[in-house]
Parts: C-alpha cells; sequence; structure tokens
C-alpha cells in the first residue's frame, strides 16, 4: 500500500500545491470536458496515443483548482500507464482504498484514470463509482477498444464521449505561436504566412509536442516513437498478437497507400498474409486510431459492402514517418488531412464512383449530401469537376453543395465552389 501512495503522490503534485506542465490550453476540448463534468456523467476522452488526452486532463484539474476553488486533495489522477502499478483485477480498489485512507476521504471528489484500458475489469469498478454518485469521473483511453470491449455495456448511456485529435489547422498556427482571427481581413493580410505554415502541416502532422520541436530530425524520430509506442501498446500487447512482422508489415503497407481503394482479397494476396488474420490485425489497427476505412456511398447496405474501401491516416507526419513515400505524395495528404479534418467536424464521410469520382460524399441533417473534392494545385484538372456534376445529376435534387479544395484558388463556376484549403481548413468563410 505504501508503494501505490508514493506513487500517487508522484502523479499528483498538486496537492503538495507544486507546479505542474500545462502545456499551451486547446479551450475547445476543456469547455466541452467542463460542460460534460457538469452533468455528473463520466466523461471519456478517447483518441490516439500523444494527441494530447494527459495534458488536457492537465488543464482540466488547474481550471479546478485555480478557476473553481477546488481543494486539489480532491482531485486523483492515476496514469494506468505507470509501470510500477500493479494493473491486477483489483488495482482499481486498491487505489481508491489508499486514496480514501490517506489523501481525502470526502464526498464529491475528481476521479481521473489515464490511458484505462490497462486495467483489467475496469468498467466494473467504474460503473460502482458511479452508482455511489459520489465522485466527478473522467476517464481515457488510446484505443476505441475502451468502450467496445464486451463489458462497456455496463457504463452505456452513462458516459459522454470526447473525441480528441492532434491538433487541427487553427491549433497548429497557435502552437506555432502564430495568431490570427476567423475572418476574411486578418486571413487575407497573413495569407502568404497561412500558406506556407499549409504546406508545413501538410507534411509534418499535428502532434502538439512534434509540432512544438524545431529540429527536423527530432521530429522524425518522435513520430517514430509514437508510431512504435502506438502499435506495440495498443495492438500488439492488448491484443497478444504473435505474428508481429505480418501486422508490422499491413500497417506500413497501408500508410504506404492512403486513399487508396483497396480489397481485402487482393491484399491478403499481395501481402502473402491469411485473409482472417488480414481483417483482424486491420480491425485492430482501427482501434488504435492509427488507420480508417472510407466506404462507398450507397443508400444500399448491400451496395457499400461490396465496393471497395478507402485508406486513411490518423496523423500525415506520422504516416510519413514510417511509410514508403511517392513523389506525388502531396496530393494524397491534402486528401487525407481532409479526412481527418472531417472526422473531427464529426461527420461521417464516404466517396463515390461514377465515370469520374467524388472524394468525400457527407449526409446532412437535412437529408441533403454534400461532395468535396480535393485538388492541391491552383491548375485544376477538369476532372474533378466532372466528378461533382457526375454525382449531382445522380442525385437530383438532393445536393446541398459542391466543393472542389484547392492549394490557393477561390471561386465559383457552374455551381461549384473552389475554395482554398487553408481557408475550409480555418472555417473562413469566402
Amino acid at each position: 500500500m505504501d508503494e501505490i501512495l508514493d506513487t500517487l503522490v508522484k502523479l499528483n503534485p498538486w496537492w503538495d500545491f507544486q507546479k505542474f506542465d500545462i502545456g499551451i490550453f486547446r479551450n475547445k476540448y476543456t469547455l466541452k470536458i467542463k460542460k460534460y463534468l457538469s452533468t455528473g456523467e463520466i466523461v471519456v476522452l478517447s483518441g490516439v496515443r500523444r494527441a494530447g488526452k494527459t495534458t488536457l486532463i492537465y488543464q482540466m484539474i488547474h481550471d479546478l483548482i485555480n478557476d473553481q476553488d477546488t481543494e486539489p486533495k480532491k482531485i486523483l489522477f492515476v496514469n494506468c500507464d505507470e509501470p510500477i502499478l500493479n494493473l491486477s483485477d483489483n488495482f482499481l480498489k486498491k487505489v481508491i482504498d489508499v486514496y480514501k485512507q490517506n489523501v481525502c476521504s470526502e464526498d464529491h471528489t475528481y476521479l481521473i484514470f489515464d490511458e484505462i484500458q490497462n486495467v483489467t475489469g475496469w468498467e466494473k469498478w467504474i460503473k460502482s463509482l458511479y452508482d455511489t454518485k459520489k465522485y466527478h469521473i473522467i476517464i481515457s483511453g488510446s484505443s476505441s477498444h475502451l468502450l467496445d470491449s464486451s463489458l462497456s455495456h455496463l457504463i452505456s448511456g452513462r458516459y459522454f464521449r470526447i473525441n480528441v485529435f492532434p491538433l487541427d489547422f487553427m491549433e497548429y498556427l497557435q502552437f506555432n505561436d502564430f495568431h490570427i482571427k476567423k475572418d476574411r481581413i486578418s486571413a487575407a493580410a497573413n495569407k502568404d504566412r497561412i500558406i506556407h505554415m499549409m504546406k508545413k502541416y501538410l507534411q509534418d502532422g499535428g502532434f502538439p509536442r512534434v509540432t512544438l520541436e524545431k529540429d527536423r530530425e527530432l521530429k522524425r524520430e518522435y513520430l517514430k516513437s509514437y508510431y512504435d509506442s502506438i502499435v506495440y501498446k495498443d495492438i500488439i500487447l492488448l491484443h497478444k498478437i504473435r505474428n508481429v512482422k505480418i501486422l508490422r508489415e499491413l500497417i506500413t503497407y497501408m500508410c504506404s497507400n492512403i486513399t487508396n481503394l483497396y480489397s481485402y482479397k487482393k491484399m491478403a494476396e499481395l501481402l502473402k498474409i491469411d485473409y482472417a488474420t488480414l481483417k483482424e490485425y486491420f480491425y485492430y489497427a482501427q482501434e488504435a486510431k492509427i488507420l480508417f476505412e472510407m466506404h462507398y456511398f450507397s443508400y444500399s447496405l448491400k451496395t457499400q459492402s461490396r465496393n471497395n474501401k478507402k485508406i486513411y491516416c490518423i496523423d500525415n507526419g506520422l504516416r510519413n514517418a514510417v511509410s514508403f513515400r511517392f513523389s506525388k505524395d502531396e496530393g494524397r495528404l491534402a486528401e487525407n488531412l481532409v479526412f481527418v479534418e472531417l472526422l473531427r467536424m464529426e461527420k461521417e464521410p464516404y466517396y463515390w464512383i461514377g465515370k469520374s469520382e467524388v472524394d468525400f460524399v457527407l449526409k446532412n441533417k437535412d437529408g441533403s449530401l454534400s461532395a468535396i473534392n480535393v485538388s492541391y494545385t491552383n491548375e485544376i484538372d477538369k476532372r474533378e469537376n466532372l466528378g461533382l456534376i457526375e454525382f449531382q445529376k445522380n442525385f437530383a435534387g438532393m445536393i446541398k453543395e459542391l466543393i472542389v479544395l484547392t492549394k490557393d484558388v477561390n471561386k465559383t463556376e457552374n455551381g461549384v465552389r473552389f475554395i482554398p484549403m487553408w481557408k475550409w481548413m480555418l472555417g473562413i468563410e469566402n
């Protein structure tokens, strides 16, 4: 028990009024955490490892102490990635007992468990703590396995989920000490620098620590270590993978082929992987939030399932650090960036192919459809328009907007809006 207490004291420096690193605030997340905490429900932070979940938790703790006058000892933080902790079935009970007996026995304390998916049977304990109505609970995890496991139904309907992503473009600018307003005047005044930063963001991605690092070689080393950590902790260790070599080959191949169409059957033949194993490993990569698949757009689920899918990666920098690179990668990276941004917007994107292709189809709340093509250039190929116009004809009367995202072309032509991608990423209206 003394060992647990010593570890908790180290993990909770605010108990002794010591300073702790809160990084750069990401207010869109902290405001949402506060809102959900006020409901009394469990707050779940879910996202790829190293996206900044732990820092967001520290920021929340800082605000609780400094803005809401919460007694520091009423906030318990436990990092379940801590090697010294024995994550047995009774781990959470032991931690709570030690905390209540030695630190704070009051009700309405804050219990925060980071990377809780490492604890066996965590759902039962969290539900029992929730049912007492004595605690404010925040949990985090780097795998969607966190809420997709066989026991997760125990907390179903008792939590609010916040998906945490690497930095969006506005946050990327702020982390580079570049602060602009979301209006056309500010955008016009800073246009050249914004476009320059977009080029860097396109290649480097948005992991917070990587963004703050200025040395390019160190950036790459960080990204490689992130990749190794994600694959090992959130796939190999969590799912007890035996054929590690095949798993790594599969993920490298998929990262190298982002935005491409694929079929499980052809990929299994190409990589000489058992079909069932391939599907299983790819599912684990999706759970770890490193890879995503996008389905063909159709109102028929049968048609959807018959068509091939497309691959995307959570972060361009991560992808670039571990994949084979190609000369035409910039277009792929731009499309990948847009896909992840659509996920941030809580959209569910699809692709569509007729004679030409539409990169992204979105179903709007009113039942209408939006179609987006990504052409990261100022010399727009006619095919970008053709795919959108063909899509419009096939779904006549249902189209809300047709968009081509460009490098810096800004116009409307034949009902198609051409928007610079940097403007779209920053949410600046034309």
